[in-house]
């Protein structure tokens, strides 16, 4: 920008000659020209502009602003701006910090926030000769402190609906003196949820990975077979307590009671819907319970309120069909 400076026709801009500017202004132009941070020189009624290489990325991809005037290159702020100026103009400074403003810098009108200073630069007689504009942009560091906020109000949010849930689970667990057992196994479930959530930093999580956590600890006794879907949170913790729920189930009166059993998952979209498919055979025949508990009660509570389950006991072994709509995935 130095080069720039020294290059530009000058006398092309209410300021003349850059060889008749007054000490002031040369003394100020060198001041910006040699700062590390971005500045700014308005200078005279036009507020006829230079600026140092710091101050370029502030710009954006707007025309060339050497030599225009302050109120022309920011046009589409200056009922905000202008003020400010003029107030550096009268002699009074003025600093803020962080302050929000519409720019066009890239094509289109957004947000950006910038924390700056206006101040008078004065003449041998004290009259002011210009405006120095002394700026960084904060617009990062604003919306990475929005965004933190939004995601530790969403923690909290989440928080408080898995100690309801867990409060649900234990208050319909601890019904025998195999409460605890189950109680434990139920929350793992919820952890494995959680833990492939937190790997996606709470935003989706790809279905195949929620299945594997859930069901690893069971070897090789599934068949699996679908797309690798995205689930929202809701969808990743309903879809992991519901399939603890039935891996529990086989282990202790199904096809996973046996070595010889086996159990195939099969998922897919079918006019627009998630169909997930629960199977088990060459296990014991079953019989179809008669008193439903939790377990039951929350596979059948699937995994949105839009979808449905289907539950049937043939002797050959136990079938679950799961229904929901696939925008509903990713709540």
């Amino acid at each position: 920008m130095s080069r720039a400076v020294r290059e530009f026709d000058w006398a092309s801009t209410p300021l003349g000659p850059i060889e008749q500017w007054p000490l002031e202004l040369r003394t100020a132009a060198g001041l910006v020209l040699e700062s590390g941070f971005p500045k700014a020189l308005m200078w005279g009624p036009s507020l006829t502009t230079l600026y140092n290489d710091a101050f370029r990325p502030i710009l954006g991809v707007k025309p060339e602003a050497l030599g225009r005037s302050f109120r022309d290159i920011w046009a589409e702020a200056w009922d905000v701006l202008g003020p400010i100026a003029e107030r550096a103009l009268e002699g009074r400074p003025t600093f803020i910090e962080n302050f929000e403003v519409q720019l066009d810098r890239f094509g289109q009108l957004e947000s950006g926030w910038f924390t700056f200073s206006y101040h008078p630069v004065r003449l041998a007689d004290g009259s002011v000769g210009g405006v120095m504009d002394t700026v960084v942009e904060t617009t990062a560091t604003i919306r990475a402190q929005r965004e933190t906020q939004i995601l530790r109000d969403e923690l909290g949010h989440r928080l408080k609906n898995t100690l309801a849930m867990v409060q649900s689970i234990a208050a319909r667990t601890f019904n025998d003196s195999r409460g605890m057992e189950a109680f434990q196994a139920r929350i793992r479930a919820l952890a494995d949820a959680h833990d492939v959530l937190l790997q996606q930093q709470w935003i989706a999580a790809p279905m195949r990975r929620v299945i594997d956590a859930l069901l690893a600890v069971h070897g090789g006794r599934f068949e699996l077979s679908g797309p690798d879907l995205s689930l929202g949170p809701r969808t990743t913790v309903a879809l992991s307590l519901i399939l603890h729920e039935l891996a529990t189930n086989a282990v202790k009166y199904g096809a996973l009671s046996v070595p010889q059993g086996r159990v195939s998952l099969r998922w897919h979209v079918d006019a627009g819907d998630l169909q997930i498919q629960w199977r088990e055979s060459g296990g014991p025949a079953v019989t179809t319970p008669a008193r439903p508990g939790f377990g039951s009660r929350l596979i059948d509570m699937g995994l949105s309120g839009s979808g449905r389950v289907e539950r049937r006991y043939p002797a050959s072994g136990v079938e679950v069909d799961l229904y929901v709509a696939r925008p509903d995935l990713a709540l």
